[in-house]
């Protein structure tokens, strides 16, 4: 873990971490773990390491007041514990790899599973548009021969293949039973039910042949 964030002649910081704890800390945490590793190389063996300030702000171009900020960030997040020792009194750190570990296990699960969702959506609504055109299909094949005009059978299909919020399902796989056959049965008897051409009262009849006649004159 600890390459992946270390520095040398350059910084790499992990972007993830740098969104959860600001960029500035992140160039310090990948810093101080490049010094510790420095510090193993030179026979550490008490996962304490010192570095001082000026040394810090040569190799970050952080000032010591932002090296303040950045140090509290990383104590409060658990990556890093803080003492003084010696004479004169030099700045000793200690790295908690597991904790940091940790952080950038969940930051990544975190986002896995952010492009999982965007991908089956995607697939989701591939899935539909197959769906949507078996039904299609299904409808035009329960209808054969029966007589049902086209405009009704586009405004059944229409209806039925509507989506839901979530885009995941269409209104005709949100009904416990579906059979097409009756559905489309009851959607003509209705249609010709609201759609029935008005009869013409005797006196509409009188009154527009009277209309007639009069534009005869």
């Amino acid at each position: 873990m600890k390459y992946l964030l270390s520095s040398t002649a350059f910084l790499i910081l992990n972007k993830q971490l740098a969104r959860q704890i600001g960029l500035n800390a992140a160039i310090l945490l990948a810093d101080l773990i490049s010094k510790e590793e420095y510090f193993i190389n030179n026979g550490m063996t008490d996962s304490w390491f010192f570095n001082t300030e000026s040394n810090i702000e040569e190799d970050t171009t952080l000032n010591p007041y932002t090296q303040r900020k950045c140090i509290k960030i990383l104590k409060e997040k658990g990556f890093i514990e803080v003492k003084r020792k010696g004479i004169p009194a030099k700045q000793y750190f200690k790295i908690n790899e597991e904790q940091v570990l940790q952080i950038l296990n969940n930051l990544s699960i975190k986002n896995s599973t952010t492009i999982n969702k965007n991908k089956e959506i995607k697939i989701n609504n591939k899935y539909i548009s197959i769906r949507q055109e078996d039904f299609e299909k299904s409808v035009k094949k329960s209808t054969n021969g029966y007589g049902y005009n086209i405009a009704l059978l586009d405004e059944f299909i229409s209806y039925w293949t509507e989506l839901n919020k979530s885009k995941t399902k269409m209104k005709f796989e949100m009904e416990k039973t579906f059979d097409i056959e009756k559905r489309l049965a009851r959607w003509k008897k209705n249609d010709e039910k609201w759609n029935k051409p008005q009869t013409m009262s005797k006196i509409d009849i009188q009154l527009n042949e009277y209309q007639k006649g009069k534009e005869l004159l």
